[in-house]
């Protein structure tokens, strides 16, 4: 059956694989629309490939650019986020893959749970920031999540092997970054290229940043809550440095079930774009006499403060979460760009929470709110301590 997919984030990381797996089967998939950034040249290439209906760029910069190119499209073009949510929403849509970096995907997930649609969520903010609007939405109508992460599609594929009350806690595994056995008094020499490194996963800056201060293993942590709807404290990290066990479900009869393979994320995308059926693929292929050992480490969370502080803000709960996601997409950006130190990331999203006042049970309005005034706070906090 022919699945018909929106991708937004296109000519990211993520995108670009999922355009990998859908050019391996022409037969099974139409791409209805396509949403990027500022790569114009590289999505002229995948317009030219896969014939989307509508395309949406970043801004109206993006947009004349790409109206400079193609004088006269036969696609329908609109910008910013309005214009990825309405693609997110489109009538046309069966499959809505978000691939989009950071916050400004939550409304994109939002409109594609509304209009029905399966949602495929690499967008890992979108659940961190807005998880119990989706929880209510899904209740009401027939939208879906499908994990693409790795981590959660392992728990989603391991949770196949009981039921829910079966289920003791999750295993997140983590490759522990750049910097797993750097000593931490180094921490504030390390400079961008180094964070920039990382020893086995290709991403874009901002969520390699996150690697490297392990923060985006806290973030996953509070996506697995609302995912599958289990409290922090039964959803575990580990470091697991050859990333080949990508996550792991254990059960109260002490059976731990786990997913494994090469990390390739073109095989957690391919589960997701054919869910309910396996189809036979090569994507993440592993020859077991040749992996060698499988290692798995405690977190050390005063060398990686962000863990404790992401598990912090998902038992906080409310407008928490949102917090320290804004805190950290700043700090990201202002560390990038020389602005403040390696530690200096987790230093200000720490400042951020201790200022939180937390607002439970939310509404959308509540949390853009919150993220608006988190980053403007942020910007004022890292500004004075220069």
């Amino acid at each position: 059956m022919m699945k018909r997919i929106t991708i937004l984030g296109s000519t990211g990381s993520i995108g670009q694989s999922a355009l990998d797996v859908i050019a391996a089967h022409p037969d099974r998939f139409e791409v209805v629309a396509l949403g990027a950034g500022r790569n114009v040249d590289l999505l002229l290439e995948q317009i030219g490939q896969f014939h989307p209906q509508f395309v949406i760029v970043r801004s109206e910069q993006e947009l004349a650019a790409l109206k400079d190119r193609v004088p006269y499209p036969e696609f329908e073009i609109s910008f910013g986020p309005e214009g990825m949510d309405q693609a997110a929403g489109l009538g046309e849509n069966d499959i809505v893959l978000n691939a989009l970096v950071g916050a400004v995907g939550l409304t994109a997930s939002l409109a594609a749970i509304r209009a029905g649609k399966f949602l495929a969520l690499a967008n890992k903010e979108s659940l961190v920031v807005g998880g119990p609007l989706f929880a209510d939405l899904m209740r009401q109508g027939d939208g879906r999540i499908l994990p693409v992460d790795s981590e959660h599609s392992a728990i989603w594929q391991c949770l196949k092997a009981g039921r829910q009350e079966e289920v003791c806690r999750l295993w997140l595994t983590a490759s522990g970054g750049p910097f797993r056995q750097r000593d931490a008094s180094t921490f504030k020499d390390i400079t961008v290229e180094e964070a920039l490194a990382h020893p086995t996963w290709k991403m874009g800056p901002k969520i390699t940043i996150d690697s490297a201060t392990m923060i985006n293993k806290g973030l996953e942590l509070i996506e697995a809550v609302w995912l599958f709807s289990l409290p922090p404290d039964r959803v575990r990290i580990v470091i697991h440095p050859q990333s080949i066990v990508h996550s792991m479900v254990e059960y109260i009869d002490s059976a731990i079930i786990a997913q494994m393979s090469t990390p390739d994320m073109r095989l957690p995308i391919t589960y997701a774009l054919f869910w309910p059926e396996r189809v036979e693929s090569d994507f993440g292929r592993i020859d077991l006499t040749q992996v060698g050992p499988l290692e798995f480490h405690e977190p050390d969370e005063i060398k990686f403060p962000a863990l404790r502080l992401a598990r912090q803000a998902a038992e906080s709960g409310g407008t928490a979460p949102a917090a320290l996601n804004a805190a950290n997409e700043v700090a990201v950006e202002l560390f990038l760009s020389g602005r403040i130190t390696f530690p200096g990331i987790t230093e200000l999203i720490e400042e951020i929470l201790v200022k939180h006042t937390v607002m439970h049970n939310p509404e959308l309005e509540d949390i853009l709110n919150c993220d608006r005034e988190t980053r403007r706070l942020a910007r004022e906090l890292a500004g004075s301590s220069r």
